[in-house]
């Protein structure tokens, strides 16, 4: 399983991707490349509304507004993500329950994030 360290350097890399060949090639070899896999991480990308626009573990969440999804205890997962790129600008969110896609098991996950321009990008590990 992935470490909260290869989360943080997994955003680092994406974001450094992203700022040199834009958005929209970043964003496709986001959601359907390797680059931005390792096992249980991958990255995702909203922009400051809550729209996925890239997710690497899930390419049907592209283009749907999720500021309102919550996780099981109801806390806000998209909100958590926007909050932290419009406030600090990087760090990381509160703890959640998340599905594991390698598990596929309802785990603890606490994600890292990093604003570039007006996205948040985003990965995650799960701590249990």
């Amino acid at each position: 399983a992935g470490t909260a360290p290869e989360a943080e350097a997994l955003v680092k890399k994406a974001v450094a991707f992203i700022k040199a060949s834009g958005p929209e090639k970043a964003f496709e070899e986001i959601t359907n490349g390797k680059s931005f896999k390792d096992r249980d991480l991958y990255v995702f990308v909203y922009d400051l509304n809550g729209k996925c626009v890239a997710h690497g573990a899930n390419a049907k969440l592209v283009g749907k507004d999720l500021i309102g999804l919550k996780d099981p205890d109801g806390k806000p997962l998209v909100k958590m993500l926007v909050d932290v790129a419009t406030g600090k600008g990087k760090g990381w969110t509160d703890t959640v329950k998340f599905r594991n896609p390698t598990t596929d098991k309802l785990q603890t996950r606490q994600n890292y994030i990093e604003r570039v321009g007006d996205y948040a990008v985003g990965s995650g590990y799960f701590k249990d």
